[in-house]
C-alpha cells in the first residue's frame, strides 16, 4: 500500500553514507547525491546582490542566539510538517517540509524547470551565486572526494529517491531572512539547492515549494548558521499532536528539563542514539534489546525491526482480546486497524485499552535514558472513524535492523539535537505555545 501519508523509506542502511530524506507527502526513500552536467542552468542576475551579517553581531550572537518557526500540518491526514521560509531579494515566502534525516535544503526552481510539480508560490527564480564544484559544501553532498567535475564552477547534484522520485540541481547560495529572539533581523547568505528537473509518479498539485534540510552535515542548515557563528550547532523540534508546533535553531530549551542520551558517532549524518534500547511494553520488559534508533522529522510513522515489530502486534492483539475491539480488516490506512461498536472521533477514547510503549537507552553504562511513546504516540484515527498502529515494520521496506521514530512518537515532545555536545534530549511539552525567547522552560 502506498499514500501519502505512508511515505516508504527503502534502502536505508545503518550506519552508511545514505540519507533519509522527504518529498511532498511520500517521504521515506533513501538519497543521496551524484554530480551531473547541467550546462542548461540559467540563475537570475538580479537576485545576487549581497547582504550580509555585519561583522559586529557575530560575536554577540555566538551564545544564546536562536531562530523559532511555527510549524504547520499534522501526522494524519495530512502527513508532514513544514514551515515558512523567506529566501531571497527580494525575500519571497516558500512552504518547506522539515526533515532531520537529510542535510540539503532545496527548492523547486526556475532555471528553466524541465520537470516540476504545480507549488503553492511561483518557482524560486535562482541567484547567480554558484557554489562551485570543488566546495566542501558540495563534496559534503556527494559523500566522498572522489566525484566528477564536469562543470567546475558550479555543482550539480542529483537527488534520488526510492520511490521513484529524483531531483537534478545545482547548489547555490542565497539569501535567508531570519528573525532572531532576541529582536534582531538578519540577511544571511546560505547554501539551497535549486531543483530544476524532478521526476516523480503523481504529477497532481503538492501543497510545498521544497524541503528543509535539517541534517548533522555542513550543508544543512543548522550547520551553516554555525559556521557564521550566528547560533549553536542545536536543532529541535515540537511537534503537537493537535497540528503544528514549532522547530528551532540554537537554544531554546531548559537543558536540565529534559532527559539526555549520547549521539551516536558512528552515524554521522542522522540523529541515532549512540546505545541501544530496550523495548518496554507497559512499563515491563518484553525481552527484545539491541535496538539502534534514529530521530526523523523526514518519517509520519514510526518503523521497527520485524522482531520488534512481530513481538508487539503479539502483545496488543492479547491485549485487545476482551475488549470492544475488533480488527478492521477493510480499513487500508494501516496495516493494523481496530474497530469498535461506533466510529472513534479522538485517540483519547481508545487510549485506555492500549499500554505506552518505551525505549530504554542504556547511556553511559550507569543510567536509563527513556523515551516512552504513550498510545496516542503509536496511534491515528482513520478516516473511518477506526484506530490504526502508527507502528510498521520496517523490515518489510529494506530497513534491515534499523528503528526509525517518526513524527507520531515525537508528538507533545521537545526534540533537543545538540551538534555540539553530541546529546539527543527529550521532555513532554506544550507544543501549541510557541516560544518568543530563549527563556521558555519547558
Amino acid at each position: 500500500m502506498k499514500s501519502a501519508n505512508w511515505r516508504l523509506l527503502l534502502l536505508l542502511l545503518f550506519f552508511t553514507s545514505s540519507t533519509s530524506s522527504a518529498w511532498f507527502g511520500t517521504k521515506h526513500k533513501s538519497s543521496g547525491a551524484s554530480s551531473s552536467s547541467s550546462g542548461r542552468f540559467r540563475s537570475d542576475e538580479a537576485s545576487s546582490s549581497s547582504s550580509f551579517s555585519p561583522p559586529f553581531l557575530l560575536n554577540r550572537f555566538r551564545s544564546g542566539s536562536a531562530v523559532v518557526f511555527p510549524v504547520h500540518g499534522n501526522v494524519y491526514p495530512v502527513g508532514f510538517y513544514n514551515v515558512t521560509l523567506n529566501i531571497g531579494q527580494p525575500p519571497r515566502p516558500y512552504f518547506l517540509d522539515i526533515d532531520t534525516g537529510s542535510d540539503l535544503t532545496w527548492l523547486q526552481c526556475d532555471a528553466p524547470c524541465s520537470r516540476c510539480s504545480q507549488t503553492p508560490h511561483p518557482l524560486y527564480r535562482p541567484s547567480n551565486d554558484l557554489v562551485p564544484c570543488r566546495h566542501a559544501l558540495c563534496a559534503s553532498l556527494h559523500h566522498n572526494d572522489n566525484y566528477d567535475c564536469e562543470v567546475p564552477h558550479q555543482c550539480d547534484y542529483e537527488v534520488e529517491y526510492a520511490d521513484h522520485y529524483s531531483s537534478l540541481g545545482v547548489l547555490l547560495h542565497d539569501v535567508y531572512t531570519l528573525n532572531f529572539t532576541n529582536g534582531v533581523q538578519l540577511k544571511v547568505r546560505m547554501a539551497l539547492g535549486c531543483g530544476y528537473d524532478q521526476i516523480f509518479p503523481d504529477p497532481s498539485h503538492h501543497p510545498l515549494d521544497g524541503m528543509l534540510g535539517l541534517g548533522r552535515g555542513k550543508t544543512s542548515l543548522t550547520s551553516q548558521l554555525n559556521s557564521q557563528g550566528l547560533v549553536r550547532n542545536v536543532v529541535g523540534h515540537c511537534l503537537s499532536a493537535q497540528g503544528g508546533g514549532y522547530i528551532f535553531f540554537g537554544e531554546v530549551y531548559d537543558s536540565s528539563r529534559l532527559t539526555w542520551a549520547p549521539m551516536s558517532s558512528r552515524d554521522y549524518k542522522h540523529y541515532s542514539a549512540a546505545g541501544a534500547a530496550e523495548l518496554l511494553f507497559g512499563g515491563k520488559r518484553t525481552g527484545v534489546g539491541n535496538l539502534h534508533a534514529i530521530f526523523d522529522t523526514g518519517s509520519s510513522y514510526t518503523y521497527f525491526n520485524s522482531n520488534a515489530y512481530q513481538l508487539l502486534i503479539s502483545l496488543l492483539r492479547k491485549e485487545s482480546g476482551g475488549k470492544p475491539l475488533k480488527e478492521a480488516h477493510g480499513d487500508q490506512t494501516l496495516p493494523l486497524c481496530w474497530h469498535g461498536k461506533r466510529p472513534f472521533k479522538s485517540i483519547y477514547e481508545v487510549r485506555k485499552y492500549f499500554k505506552p510503549i518505551t525505549l530504554s537507552f542504556n547511556s553511559n553504562g550507569r543510567s536509563k535514558a527513556q523515551f516512552e511513546i504513550p498510545p496516542e504516540g503509536y496511534l491515528i484515527i482513520s478516516n473511518m472513524g477506526n484506530v490504526c498502529l502508527g507502528i510498521l515494520n520496517g523490515s518489510e521496506v529494506g530497513m534491515g535492523d534499523l528503528n526509525l521514530i517518526g513524527d507520531i512518537s515525537m508528538l507533545n515532545k521537545v526534540m533537543v539535537f545538540d551538534n555540539d555536545k553530541q546529546l539527543i534530549g527529550w521532555t513532554s511539552a506544550d507544543c501549541d505555545r510557541v516560544p518568543k525567547s530563549r527563556d521558555v522552560s519547558f
